[in-house]
């Protein structure tokens, strides 16, 4: 069941890239929208002020989701109807040699974020997963019905122990609670990390890109705008507790992504081919047949538009170009 009605959200991780643009657009249609954020130097904060400059008059906290005291604080004086948690260690990479921020933010963060939910059982928790969950599985397109008890890194095994942390709160307390599996996110304003933003300076730098695998990888790009849509959708969705894939039911070749990339930027690329990454799969694929016919979710942005408009706000974002 869909329930329309203005909401007071709260958003963990707001000056992310995927927070950053659902509080613009829930603020846009109306909703009362407030959040919060560490500000940590996985990737230069200042991309993450600027967004936060960009929000206008959306109140943000500074704050580590870690610390409960202050979010109870914040929620006893308002009355939050909803709460999206997508503050969280994010990359595969990274966690091969960093494992520890995955334990801080993706397991004691995130049971810390449960806890807040405990003392509010009435505000509905939607949080972020991962595709990663999905590990080794190589049954494609990847469905929610599918075993995701092989991750192939530490970030996939994080997002999969959140999700099994936050059916034993529902199921305890009764909270309600919806799990949103996103499918490699890009967009203006992404994480600097992502391939195709790091891809991006480099090209224009004219510096070698690493293509791993040889090139031979495919993942379900999905546009940030869809993304929101997916969200805005799950928000409004009435259910105890639901698992939903949100992604472009469409793999793409990593190397046409960086074609696009090319045409876009209007410079070539330096490939620096090389083996497969340890931690990484070599596709990714979302079945959102469930996403759908309960969410009406229905993503609509090609990966060559998505690549464009990225690129257009890549070239005229001066924090954007200076960053790596």
């Amino acid at each position: 069941m869909i329930i329309f009605a203005m909401k007071k959200v709260f958003i963990t991780g707001i000056a992310g890239f995927i927070g950053y643009h659902l509080a613009k657009h829930l603020a846009a249609r109306g909703d009362h929208v407030v959040g919060c954020d560490h500000f940590n130097a996985y990737y230069d904060p200042n991309l993450k002020r600027e967004r936060v400059n960009n929000l206008g008059d959306i109140e943000v906290i500074d704050c580590d989701i870690q610390d409960r005291k202050t979010l109870e604080e914040y929620f006893a004086k308002n009355s939050i109807t909803h709460l999206v948690h997508l503050a969280a260690q994010p990359g595969v990479r990274y966690s091969l040699t960093h494992p520890q921020p995955y334990v801080d933010s993706n397991l004691n963060g995130f049971v810390q974020i449960l806890e807040l939910c405990k003392a509010y059982p009435k505000t509905k928790l939607l949080f972020a997963s991962s595709s990663s969950v999905y590990g080794l599985n190589e049954k494609r397109p990847f469905s929610e019905s599918d075993p995701t008890d092989q991750p192939a890194n530490l970030y996939g095994a994080s997002k999969k122990a959140g999700e099994l942390l936050a059916y034993s709160y529902h199921h305890l307390y009764k909270i309600p609670m919806t799990a949103l599996r996103f499918f490699t996110v890009y967009g203006p304003w992404g994480r600097p990390d992502m391939a195709y933003y790091s891809f991006a300076k480099a090209i224009l730098d004219g510096k070698p890109i690493p293509v791993f695998n040889n090139g031979k990888m495919e993942r379900d790009f999905t546009f940030i705008d869809d993304i929101v849509d997916g969200i805005l959708a799950a928000m409004d969705y009435d259910a105890p507790f639901e698992t939903f894939n949100l992604g472009n039911n469409r793999p793409e070749k990593l190397m046409d992504m960086i074609s696009y990339l090319e045409n876009a930027l209007g410079a070539k690329a330096i490939i620096d081919y090389l083996p497969m990454q340890k931690g990484e799969v070599t596709a990714t694929w979302a079945d959102i047949t469930k996403s759908q016919k309960l969410l009406g979710f229905s993503p609509s942005t090609s990966l060559e538009d998505g690549i464009n408009q990225f690129a257009k706000w890549f070239l005229s974002c001066k924090t954007a170009l200076h960053l790596c």
